[in-house]
């Protein structure tokens, strides 16, 4: 389980076709062989750890159900260790399971060194999302500020853009998209009432 906080950008060293090496500092220092970590919202294992670089395995369905087939080396990737059951819940409850990957559709300045970020949002997803509710965009808990037919509007403050990979996010960008998981179970166990 993750908070959807960013702890670190981490910079893609390799990736092929079942593997990612991922550079970075603080998340190797206690994420042993066998520990979950977020990678752009994706909960991955790791399977090597050489105290400056993480690699993980990527099954099929991975592959064929996040953005992360589209990295390259010298990408940035936003990483997280799971939450301990005594930290505080900083962003919202996120599993690191992508429900589907969308599209950024506009980034603009709000005027005071923020940006309003428009992201694309799969249809089946939609009814998920509300005003004022939590998404996770690339494993960033973010809060949703306007629904539209075709997706989301998110603000992004400067502190954000600074730390995450969605300071260079453009247009067409792919991004991978966690919704609520308790709007999920709700309408699971809705499944049947009224009937």
């Amino acid at each position: 389980m993750f908070t959807g906080i960013v702890e670190e950008r981490g910079i893609v060293r390799e990736v092929g076709a079942h593997r990612l090496a991922v550079d970075c500092a603080v998340v190797p220092l206690d994420s042993g062989v066998g520990a979950s970590v977020a990678v752009n919202g994706v909960c991955l294992t790791v399977v090597s750890n050489d105290g400056a670089s993480l690699a993980f395995d990527l099954s099929e369905e991975t592959i064929a159900r996040t953005s992360l087939r589209r990295l390259a080396p010298g990408d940035p990737v936003n990483l997280e260790r799971p939450v301990s059951l005594a930290a505080r819940l900083g962003g919202h409850l996120v599993q690191g399971h992508v429900d589907g990957v969308g599209e950024i559709a506009a980034v603009d300045p709000d005027g005071a060194d923020g940006t309003w970020l428009r992201v694309r949002v799969p249809e089946a997803l939609r009814r998920y999302t509300v005003e004022k509710g939590s998404v996770t965009v690339d494993g960033i808990s973010l809060t949703v500020a306007a629904l539209h037919e075709d997706g989301i509007t998110i603000a992004l403050i400067p502190h954000t853009l600074t730390v995450t990979t969605l300071g260079a996010a453009r247009p067409g960008d792919p991004v991978n998209l966690e919704v609520d998981v308790i709007a999920r179970y709700v309408e699971r166990l809705m499944e049947g009432y009224g009937r």
